[in-house]
């Protein structure tokens, strides 16, 4: 089994939900009491939010490379960015290590198309929705997304920060968010993106007007296909 890094905090509420779901799809898949092997480097998550606050992406990109670092030193065999968000520095951070970062929007991108879903809808803080790197990268892979509106994209970034990442889940919320997505799906959407990390604690991806896409569930299932590699060969040659 390979061994997972981790670079979580962003918010830890999110981290707490991949240390779980990693542990529960090893369990799964090799039985008994088994369990990941698993590194996590937990930042101060109000350090880099007044990092984006100030657009200073930079300085964020040198902390958390130096983090990825260290979880490399320490053993990790790759490594994961257990945010959306900090994907828009995941080039840099990917530079100052060696071994696989995986990416949360490939491996989103490649869920869906295995769906045959392009025109998703995508929900996630201001920085993912209005930054490019996002819809760059998914359009690379051949899908090309969809934004709310600028209120409604304010909505869903205020739910974020001022809800999810400290851990208050409101229905009056989950009501917006299912309005949002019912909107998006009258104007042509044919999926939607919980494209942020914390979006799982208040949406089940499957109880949507739209075929929902959890990054989360999604980027933990891609660390573990990494992980178990190894394990699947030998299974599968046993056999």
């Amino acid at each position: 089994m390979r061994i997972i890094g981790l670079i979580g905090g962003m918010s830890f509420e999110s981290s707490a939900v991949y240390y779980r779901l990693i542990n529960e799809m090893v369990r799964d898949r090799l039985g008994g009491l088994a369990s990941a092997e698993v590194l996590m480097y937990s930042v101060n998550f109000e350090e880099i939010v007044s990092l984006q606050k100030a657009g200073r992406w930079d300085a964020a990109a040198a902390r958390l490379g130096d983090v990825a670092h260290r979880l490399q030193a320490a053993g990790a065999e790759c490594v994961l960015i257990c945010t959306n968000t900090m994907h828009l520095i995941a080039p840099e951070v990917a530079a100052r290590i060696s071994v696989p970062l995986i990416n949360i929007i490939d491996e989103t991108a490649a869920a869906l198309k295995a769906a045959g879903r392009v025109k998703p809808l995508l929900l996630a803080t201001r920085y993912t929705m209005e930054h490019g790197f996002y819809a760059d990268r998914m359009a690379r892979n051949g899908v090309s997304i969809m934004v709310p509106g600028a209120d409604d994209r304010t909505l869903v970034h205020d739910i974020i920060f001022n809800e999810l990442c400290a851990g208050i889940v409101k229905d009056e919320s989950r009501n917006t968010l299912v309005e949002i997505i019912d909107r998006a799906k009258a104007a042509g959407a044919d999926s939607v993106i919980l494209g942020c990390t914390e979006i799982c604690l208040i949406l089940d991806p499957n109880g949507l007007a739209l075929p929902g896409f959890d990054s989360t569930t999604i980027h933990a299932q891609a660390a573990i296909d990494f992980a178990l590699g190894a394990e699947k060969t030998r299974a599968s040659q046993a056999a």
